[in-house]
């Protein structure tokens, strides 16, 4: 006489995730990189200022026909993204910190002291990621939480979370090698050089995102969080996001 072998459940604690292997999720690296590549094209045209002010004061070496360069076309790309009907709140936010930079370096004469707004963000951004990466709040997670509309929902899982840390790891390596140079060369007043590394960030960051994104997913794997709503697309939702 045959009898059915019993199935045994285990309860699970509320907000707790549990692994499961699925099948990866189809084109998520590639809806990635085409958010990164969308991501530098815009980083492109913010910095746009920041060129300006280089190549004028390069060819001229006089901050005060560098700084309507940089002004002049931090109004063009405020223009520009709104022809093309996106977001003018990133590119406001670069002529406001190029306008407090001409204002200093007005002031003082300086040229590198154009510099020092963006240069202090990128201390403050050096000090706050360690602790946010402490506290598992990896700013890698946060951005690609935004993005998909999962929001802070990843952290109920550990394997994801530590994937997050990892993969900010390597970005955060990438943003300290670049401080390191922008602060030697603000030390030693080469304002030019300082501009051409502030120039060339947004590729830098970029690379530095497509390979803490890879090595998130290679950390993953084929790991699926069974609090993930039926559905969930994350290409999608990634390749819906607006440059």
């Amino acid at each position: 006489m045959s009898q059915d072998t019993p199935t045994t459940t285990v309860a699970e604690k509320p907000g707790a995730a549990v692994d499961r292997a699925a099948p990866p999720e189809t084109g998520s690296d590639d809806a990635a990189r085409d958010m990164i590549r969308r991501r530098l094209r815009s980083g492109i045209i913010d910095v746009a200022p920041i060129l300006g002010f280089t190549l004028g004061l390069s060819l001229t070496h006089q901050v005060a026909v560098a700084l309507p360069v940089a002004l002049t076309l931090g109004a063009g790309c405020c223009v520009l993204r709104l022809v093309r009907r996106e977001s003018v709140w990133r590119t406001l936010g670069v002529v406001g910190v190029v306008g407090i930079g001409g204002a200093l370096a007005a002031g003082t004469g300086q040229a590198t002291a154009f510099f020092a707004p963006s240069l202090v963000m990128h201390c403050v951004m050096a000090v706050a990621t360690p602790v946010m990466l402490l506290l598992g709040w990896p700013p890698l997670g946060l951005a690609v939480g935004l993005l998909t509309g999962e929001k802070t929902r990843w952290r109920r899982c550990r394997v994801r979370r530590q994937g997050f840390i990892k993969g900010n790891l390597v970005m955060m390596a990438g943003s300290y090698a670049m401080l390191a140079i922008q602060l030697l060369l603000f030390l030693s007043g080469q304002a030019v050089a300082l501009g051409a590394v502030e120039t060339f960030g947004p590729v830098v960051l970029a690379l530095a995102t497509l390979l803490g994104w890879r090595i998130y997913r290679r950390c993953v794997g084929t790991h699926r969080c069974v609090y993930s709503p039926p559905g969930t697309d994350t290409t999608r939702s990634l390749e819906r996001t607006p440059s």
